[in-house]
């Protein structure tokens, strides 16, 4: 399948902070919204949180050990801003600051690069204590940490991705109430969703008044399909992108807001929270965009009666999903379609006559991994799930998407949000009882791959 990507395409695997460094109370790091979230009985599957996790903290260079013999080209993790900030601003954490140096020289000692992610949903509880992304100083709290992050690390890394997936920090942690900090609001989870973008606008030039190199941000976003062609499923479909999708990508990468959003959210969208000139500040220039994709959705019309609409949540569109795939699921109850990967990048790529560089940040399966007796985990549905998306990423790219990389989720098995420890996306298990690390028939084949297309790569420049 390698094959079929370009010569100099780049090879990664992804992690997330607080789903895996563990160290929660030390070493001066402060409380995130999801040490309060995970903390609050029935918040989390059997009470799970990240207070030990992977304990990659203290663990950090055996990991890189298993990046180095992955033979990846990049890993892309992400900073815990309350590690740093204790508060979220004011007084450094200089121990914080110093876990992260010792992290990207080790890695760079390795010849894997670094690709920071700025903010994977970890806020500060202090700033949430204050209105979290429901104000516009928590933005503006986030861009001085970007600099702060930029100027001490940015000689040293690659890339630079100011958020994770803003849809569930601003929906599903604002308005569904499943993550941190488990608000079910209207207006909230709005102004949230506008903050998000704002601080991502005030985070790039300072990004690069403190010398980033590549700088981008990391959108979860969702090939959507009416369920009929009914005028009332077409309808939700628009609804069900506009929620998805347009509310980020059409003021990043076109400079105005959705055009649906009117009929999505009625009188809740345009909200006092939107000021003069911030398209212009959301929407400067990026270096590359960062896609996260793992299925795709079926939506159909689904109207019901809010009381006072006031009081309904910024998710209650007026849609419903359907499963109509018939394909394997994977054990998080996604539908395994790689058809829709290609499909989301080509409309994308068709939609965006301006679109940077796009980079696969997350793609990757959660599946049922147990150590076997003879001591192996064999994980072939990984393996195939992993073989058919990355050769959807191969078709985009022959249909002229400029897809330069892909970092597949997850290094590790790690605290997978409110889910808890059920569910294992790792090219490595995790015994979270012994810490012991066991890669898994997917590493061997991802590493494989990568060989592979090296070689072929360095045949083809001779």
């Amino acid at each position: 399948m390698g094959a079929f990507l370009p010569a100099g395409f780049r090879f990664g695997a992804a992690t997330a902070a607080y789903q895996i460094e563990g160290a929660h109370d030390q070493d001066g790091r402060g409380p995130s919204i999801w040490d309060t979230f995970s903390h609050t009985p029935g918040r989390t599957l059997g009470g799970a949180t990240g207070d030990t996790a992977c304990d990659h903290y203290h663990r950090y260079r055996e990991d890189i050990g298993l990046l180095r013999g992955l033979g990846v080209d990049g890993y892309r993790f992400s900073i815990a801003w309350p590690r740093l900030l204790p508060e979220g601003t004011g007084p450094v954490n200089a121990k914080g600051l110093d876990f992260y140096d010792r992290l990207i020289d080790e890695l760079l000692a390795a010849g894997v690069a670094p690709a920071v992610t700025l903010y994977h949903w970890d806020l500060p509880q202090a700033l949430e204590d204050r209105g979290g992304w429901r104000v516009r100083q928590t933005a503006e709290a986030f861009a001085q940490y970007a600099a702060l992050a930029a100027e001490r690390y940015g000689d040293r890394v690659e890339r630079w991705i100011t958020l994770n997936e803003p849809y569930c920090s601003a929906f599903v942690g604002y308005a569904e109430g499943r993550h941190a900090p488990g608000a079910q609001e209207g207006r909230g989870a709005l102004a949230a969703a506008h903050h998000l973008l704002v601080a991502h606008g005030l985070a790039v030039p300072a990004l690069r008044a403190a010398g980033a190199r590549e700088i981008g941000i990391t959108l979860n976003l969702d090939r959507i399909h009416a369920a009929s062609d009914r005028p009332e499923d077409r309808a939700a479909l628009r609804r069900a992108e506009t929620l998805h999708n347009d509310i980020w990508t059409e003021p990043l990468l076109a400079g105005r807001y959705p055009l649906h959003e009117a009929e999505t959210w009625a009188g809740l969208a345009d909200g006092p929270w939107r000021l003069p000139g911030d398209l212009d500040l959301i929407g400067a220039p990026l270096d590359f965009l960062g896609i996260n994709f793992y299925r795709p959705l079926t939506v159909t019309d689904a109207p019901h009666q809010v009381a006072d609409p006031e009081q309904r949540t910024a998710v209650d569109v007026g849609v419903a999903e359907l499963d109509p795939y018939g394909t394997r699921h994977t054990t998080m109850g996604w539908p395994v379609v790689p058809s829709a990967f290609t499909e989301l990048l080509r409309d994308l790529d068709a939609r965006y006559p301006h679109l940077p560089p796009i980079w696969i940040t997350e793609n990757g399966s959660a599946e049922a991994d147990t150590v076997s007796p003879d001591g192996h985990v064999h994980d072939p549905d990984r393996i195939r799930y992993l073989t058919d998306h990355l050769a959807a990423v191969a078709g985009a790219i022959a249909a002229g998407v400029d897809v330069r990389g892909y970092y597949t989720w997850s290094l590790l098995d790690n605290f997978e949000w409110a889910r808890g420890y059920d569910q294992r996306f790792g090219l490595v298990h995790i015994d979270y009882d012994t810490q012991d690390r066991t890669p898994k028939d997917s590493y061997h084949w991802y590493r494989g791959l990568i060989t592979a297309h090296r070689a072929r790569t360095e045949e083809a420049a001779r």
